[in-house]
C-alpha cells in the first residue's frame, strides 16, 4: 500500500511539474484564459486536491493535515493566478497582479494563525482523550480509543498482525522478554494454538472515540463547596459584570471630561494619566493591598472589581480619541437645544460612540474573567473564588490528570472565545476608528 501511494506522489509530482513548466513557458496560457474561470480553477484545484491526500496518507496527525492544508493553499493560490496574459489590457493585468500579490498575503495569515491555534487545539483534542494515549510516544492529535474484546468477562485489546500482504486481527496472551509476544486470532478460543511474534510486527486497532466523559469528571472532581463550578462561576460572573458596568461609566466619563469640557489643567491631568500607564503592576500592588486591608476588603471580592469603577488610563485614552473625532456642531446643537453636559453625554455622545465601548466592553471582560492575579491575592476562602483561581486550585489536586485539566481549562475559555467570536466586528472596528486627533 505504501508503495502505491509512493508511486502516486512520483506521478502527481511529475505531473506538476509538467504543469508548471508548461505554465512558465506560457504555452496554454491564451486557450486557459479563453476558457474562463472554471478552467483556471480546476487547473489549481484538482492537483492540489491529489497531492495534499497523498500527503496526509503520508504522515501522521497533526503534521499530515498541516502539511496538506499548506500544500493546497500555495498549489491552489498559484495555479489559480496563473501568468496574467500578454495581449489582456493593463486593467486586466493590475487586478490579476493584486490577486497574486493577496494570495501570499493570506498564506502568510495563515500560517501565522495557525501557530496561534494549534495550542488550543491541542488543548481541546487532550481533554478528549483516555488515559492510554495521553501517554503514548509519539503523541497523536486524534481522540481514539483501543478496539478491545470481552473474553471471559475481561475486556482484552485487539491487535493487528502483519505478515507479508496478510494480516489478521489477534489478542495477546502472554508478553515475552526480547520484544516478543504469545498471541491468538481472536476466532481461536484454544490457548494452545498460540504463536510467538515479535511486538514490531503488531499494530494497536484504535478508533475515533472523544471521550466527553471528561467534563462530566471535571465538574465532579471540584470541592463540594463548589457545587459542581457554580460557585466559582457565579462569582466570576458577578465580577465581571460589575467590573464592565464600573468600566464604562467610569471611562467614558472621564474620556467625555478630557475631549469635550474645557477646564483649567485639563492637558497636565490628561499627561500624568497617561503616565500612570508607565507604572508596573507590581510597584502599587502593595500599597492597594494595605488601602483594601484598611478598608476591611481582604477576602472579599470587592477588590477584585470596585477599581473598575475609577477607571482605566487605556480604556479613558481610547475613548477619548473616539470622542475627539466627533463634529463639535453636534454639541452646538444639543446646547442651543438647552441640554447640559450630563445630557449632552449620555443622549448625544454616548450612542455615538457604541463602537468603541463595544472594545472597551470586550476587553474588560476578557481581563476580569482571566483575573488570576487579584484572586491570588485578596481570595482566602473557597466559597469566594473565581473560576481562575479555582482552575489553578483544581491543577494542584488533579495536575496528574490531564484529560481532566484539559478539560476544566476548555470551559474556562470557552464564553471568552465565544464572546470574542460574536464580537470581534466590534471589537475592530472600535480599535481601527479611534481617531489619533489630539
Amino acid at each position: 500500500m505504501k508503495s502505491e501511494l509512493l508511486l502516486a506522489l512520483y506521478w502527481i509530482i511529475a505531473l506538476a511539474a509538467a504543469v508548471a513548466a508548461a505554465q512558465r513557458a506560457m504555452a496554454f496560457t491564451g486557450w486557459v484564459w479563453s476558457a474562463g474561470m472554471k478552467v483556471r480553477l480546476a487547473i489549481g484545484l484538482l492537483p492540489a486536491l491529489a497531492l495534499a491526500a497523498v500527503l496526509l496518507s503520508f504522515l501522521p496527525a497533526p503534521g499530515g493535515l498541516l502539511a496538506a492544508s499548506l500544500v493546497w493553499v500555495v498549489w491552489f493560490r498559484l495555479s489559480a493566478v496563473l501568468q496574467p496574459p500578454t495581449d489582456g489590457n493593463w486593467k486586466t493585468r493590475k487586478r490579476w497582479a493584486e490577486i497574486n500579490r493577496q494570495s501570499w498575503l493570506h498564506l502568510a495569515l495563515a500560517g501565522g494563525s495557525a501557530v496561534f491555534i494549534l495550542p488550543f487545539l491541542w488543548l481541546v483534542s487532550t481533554s478528549l482523550k483516555f488515559d492510554d494515549q495521553m501517554k503514548a510516544f509519539p503523541p497523536t492529535f486524534i481522540p481514539t480509543k483501543a478496539l478491545t474484546v470481552r473474553v471471559g468477562g475481561e475486556e482484552v485489546k485487539v491487535f493487528e498482525l502483519r505478515r507479508g500482504e496478510t494480516s489478521e486481527r489477534v489478542r495477546i496472551l502472554e508478553e515475552l522478554p526480547g520484544d516478543r509476544a504469545r498471541v491468538l486470532p481472536l476466532d481461536v478460543q484454544d490457548p494452545s494454538r498460540a504463536i510467538e511474534v515479535p511486538v514490531s510486527e503488531l499494530t494497536e486497532i484504535r478508533y475515533f472515540r472523544p471521550r466527553w466523559e471528561n467534563y462530566a469528571e471535571a465538574l465532579e472532581y471540584l470541592p463540594a463547596e463548589y457545587h459542581r463550578g457554580l460557585v466559582p462561576l457565579w462569582n466570576t460572573v458577578y465580577v465581571t459584570v460589575l467590573s464592565i458596568v464600573g468600566l464604562l461609566l467610569s471611562s467614558s466619563l472621564a474620556a467625555y471630561a478630557f475631549s469635550r469640557l474645557r477646564w483649567p489643567g485639563r492637558e497636565v491631568f490628561f499627561v500624568v494619566l497617561l503616565a500612570t500607564m508607565m507604572l508596573p503592576a507590581a510597584v502599587t500592588m502593595l500599597p492597594v493591598f494595605l488601602i483594601f486591608r484598611w478598608l476591611g476588603w481582604v477576602d472579599t471580592l470587592r477588590p477584585l472589581w470596585a477599581p473598575a469603577f475609577l477607571g482605566s488610563a487605556f480604556h479613558i485614552f481610547l475613548l477619548r480619541q473616539f470622542f475627539m473625532t466627533i463634529p463639535m456642531e453636534l454639541e452646538e446643537a444639543a446646547k442651543i437645544d438647552g441640554c447640559n453636559p450630563f445630557t449632552t453625554y449620555w443622549r448625544i455622545m454616548l450612542p455615538l460612540v457604541k463602537p468603541a465601548l463595544a472594545a472597551v466592553t470586550i476587553m474588560a471582560f476578557m481581563g476580569s474573567w482571566n483575573n488570576f492575579m487579584g484572586p491570588l491575592i485578596y481570595i482566602n476562602s473557597p466559597q469566594k473564588m473565581p473560576l481562575s483561581y479555582a482552575l489553578y486550585l483544581f491543577q494542584g489536586m488533579h495536575g496528574g490528570e490531564q484529560g481532566l485539566l484539559m478539560a476544566a481549562a476548555t470551559m474556562m475559555m470557552l464564553p471568552v472565545l465565544l464572546v470574542f467570536f460574536f464580537t470581534q466586528r466590534y471589537f475592530i472596528q472600535g480599535i481601527t476608528l479611534t481617531g489619533l486627533k489630539g
